[in-house]
């Protein structure tokens, strides 16, 4: 008698994971590719890689299609795609190279959280605080990829209407404040991680 291998479950909420994670190189070369609308490009497909996050969670819950490959590589697209949009922002000199190193920093603790639990059959799966720092840079990516936008449209679409240069400078400014509102909370929620889940630091006697 020979034992079944196990097999993975690629459900319909697995396979949206996964798209996330394909979508986001896409991402990253569409932000950095300069052609007409490249941001406006690279925030397309961004926004419809976060919306597999929002449809892939829900189809999860909703049909009982919740499994270990979901709880384990949902965090790890949302992370891909997410780091995708920084790298671009910072190779494009739009972001702090300290806000990429304290995001970073977090998901490697959280992922070294992850990998001890792992060694007793546990799942750590995102929790609320998770969940929101997730939405947070969403949110911010988002708007930061409006403002680049926008700001080129200076020297095309609005070269002839001498608006001031506040104009597209402002929404810069103000993307920038929400992706270190973002990066501020995704250093509580690696905290909340660590404090959740000390017992897996702690030393066995």
């Amino acid at each position: 008698m020979t034992n079944a291998k196990p097999k993975i479950n690629l459900n319909t909420p697995n396979k949206l994971t996964i798209a996330r994670v394909i979508l986001s190189p896409v991402v990253l070369l569409l932000l950095l590719w300069d052609f007409p609308f490249h941001h406006l490009a690279a925030m397309a497909v961004f926004g419809a890689a976060a919306l597999t996050d929002l449809f892939d969670g829900r189809i999860a819950r909703s049909r009982g299609l919740i499994t270990n490959l979901g709880k384990f590589l949902d965090p790890i697209a949302d992370k891909m795609l997410t780091t995708a949009a920084f790298l671009g922002f910072l190779v494009l000199g739009r972001l702090d190279v300290w806000a990429v190193m304290l995001v970073l920093t977090r998901e490697f603790m959280v992922a070294t959280i992850r990998m001890l639990a792992a060694k007793d059959d546990v799942v750590v799966a995102a929790d609320f605080a998770g969940k929101a720092k997730t939405v947070a840079q969403f949110v911010a990516i988002l708007f930061m990829f409006t403002a680049l936008e926008f700001a080129s449209w200076q020297d095309t679409l609005l070269s002839g209407l001498e608006l001031p240069g506040l104009v597209f400078s402002v929404p810069l400014v103000i993307g920038h404040i929400l992706v270190w509102v973002s990066v501020v909370l995704t250093v509580l929620s690696g905290c909340q991680y660590v404090y959740s889940y000390r017992r897996y630091l702690a030393d066995e006697n």
